[in-house]
């Protein structure tokens, strides 16, 4: 039954998202700073050939002192280092960094800087977080370069997160990812030191790398999560540092819990560091708890993973967030993997999470005050852009 249902979702993604999935794929889930941190420099000081990497968030501390180094210093040692930031989300970046790394040879370039921008493409970013090491290696996950994600969730000042590392012809996938952002900004896609290598299949798994573009309409990254949740049969499970859907994902939430799917939902608590955005996302809490849908606030420190798992064997990882500008507006890298240990590991880390939050009690959030109800109200105007 289980091979039936994995080769069901699999022909439904493949079709209806046009991207055949690949297989022999060997991914190791990264849980926090401490380990995604070593595990991506370990992988950068080691390159040989090429480092590709791109970010959302690129701001300031010792980590982000730790990778201009090690990127500067791969650069000077005649490896190809292309590094891509959003012109928005990586403007605190130290300057003295940034020209460290352009004078040891790291090329640099911005993902539509606001300020030279027309009004409707300053609001769609670039969100994607890639790194992509002699074409073999690629990480991908919720991760920004940022002192906020060090350490391992152990205090509000430690962001809970999570990252993949990849192994196989899914690296290729990822690549693109890179290269489609990287060739807006800079004339040359590929050099000679792109060697176009042929894919090892170090592993098991099957892996469809889906792009969410910046642009106006029905998205690819829609689709995906449209198709996961509605081939849910026992199962899901969410979690999401920004949860502001529209309506349709809303009613698509409930839908899925009304015919017996079991659906648990983990977000931001106290310490968010998007308080709007909360906002949003509680105006919905009545309406999905009513359909069955258990919604969990993480305590300790900003919940800041992106991961949606199905039936114990499909698992959705990557830089999306259940939010409209994910779903609308920005560019994002989703991995939707059909592995069952892989997928264990990932609902491991969500009841590990459970036992650190707050459940929210459908009677006692009815009962919510009108100061509460009238801030979720309040940012009803600007919700299509959290």
């Amino acid at each position: 039954m289980t091979t039936e249902k994995i080769r069901r979702i699999r022909r439904r993604l493949e079709r209806l998202i046009g991207i055949a999935m690949t297989e022999g794929n060997a991914l190791v889930p990264l849980r926090n700073g401490d380990e995604i941190f070593a595990s991506m420099l370990e992988s950068i000081r080691g390159a040989e050939h090429t480092v590709d990497m791109m970010t959302f968030v690129y701001w300031r501390g010792d980590i982000a002192q730790e990778f201009a180094r090690a990127l500067s210093e791969r650069a000077a040692a005649g490896v190809r280092v292309r590094l891509l930031l959003d012109g928005f989300g990586s403007r605190l970046i130290e300057k003295d960094q940034l020209a460290a790394m352009e004078r040891a040879g790291v090329q640099v370039a911005w993902f539509r800087k606001p300020l030279y921008l027309s009004p409707l493409k300053q609001n769609h970013r670039c969100h994607r977080k890639v790194l992509v090491v002699d074409e073999t290696t690629a990480f991908t996950g919720g991760v920004g370069i940022a002192e906020e994600w060090c350490g391992d969730a152990r205090n509000e000042n430690e962001w809970r997160d999570t990252h993949v590392r990849v192994r196989g012809a899914a690296v290729d996938g990822i690549a693109a990812a890179f290269t489609q952002n990287w060739a807006e900004c800079h004339d040359e896609m590929f050099d000679e030191r792109d060697r176009f290598v042929t894919q090892d299949a170090p592993g098991d798994a099957i892996v469809q790398v889906v792009r969410g573009s910046a642009s106006f309409g029905w998205q690819d990254m829609q689709t995906l999560i449209r198709v996961m949740l509605e081939s849910a049969e026992e199962r899901v499970r969410l979690a999401t540092a920004y949860f502001a859907p529209d309506e349709y994902f809303v009613e698509l939430l409930c839908a899925t819990a009304r015919r017996g799917v079991s659906v648990e939902i983990l977000l931001p608590g106290p310490h968010t560091d998007k308080r709007v955005c909360l906002l949003a996302g509680q105006r919905y809490y009545e309406q999905l708890t009513a359909c069955g849908v258990k919604i969990h606030q993480y305590r300790p420190t900003m919940m800041h993973a992106k991961i949606i798992t199905v039936d114990s064997i499909a698992s959705l990882i990557g830089s999306t967030n259940f939010n409209r500008r994910s779903l609308d507006h920005d560019e994002e890298v989703m991995l939707a993997v059909l592995d069952a240990a892989f997928t264990a590991t990932l609902d491991e880390h969500f009841e590990e999470d459970l036992t650190l939050s707050e459940p929210i009690c459908p009677r006692r959030w009815k009962r919510r005050s009108l100061v509460r109800r009238a801030q979720e109200a309040a940012v009803v105007p600007i919700r299509r852009y959290l």
